[in-house]
């Protein structure tokens, strides 16, 4: 599966669970990390879970299971990374406290066409 298979996967399983502001970067140019960064905003700790959990079993399915997860315990944020593409889910307040879309400008975003 390419990266750009990946991201249209991901970002769609995403908007099937009502995630809010997905956002696809990417910074295979700007960083060693991955090739892509997908944002989404969840509307409830419940809501992150079921994005997280879409996430792992859809790529799981197709056999890409995340190489890493983190931050489940502390439930306002979580992190997937599946090697080329990185998916970070945040809670609304989390997400403006941690600014990604900002501090990762220099990006180029995808738009709704590229998915």
């Amino acid at each position: 599966m390419t990266p750009q298979e990946m991201v249209k996967t991901l970002a769609t399983a995403l908007a099937d669970k009502q995630a809010r502001e997905v956002r696809v970067l990417e910074v295979t140019d700007l960083t060693i990390l991955a090739d892509f960064f997908i944002i989404a905003t969840a509307t409830s700790t419940t809501h992150l879970r079921t994005l997280s959990d879409i996430c792992e079993m859809t790529m799981k399915d197709l056999g890409e299971p995340p190489r890493h997860v983190e931050g489940h315990a502390g439930a306002n944020w979580v992190l997937l990374d599946f090697g080329v593409v990185v998916v970070h889910l945040f809670l609304q307040e989390t997400r403006a406290f941690y600014s990604l879309d900002r501090l990762w400008s220099d990006a180029k975003v995808w738009s709704e066409a590229d998915l």
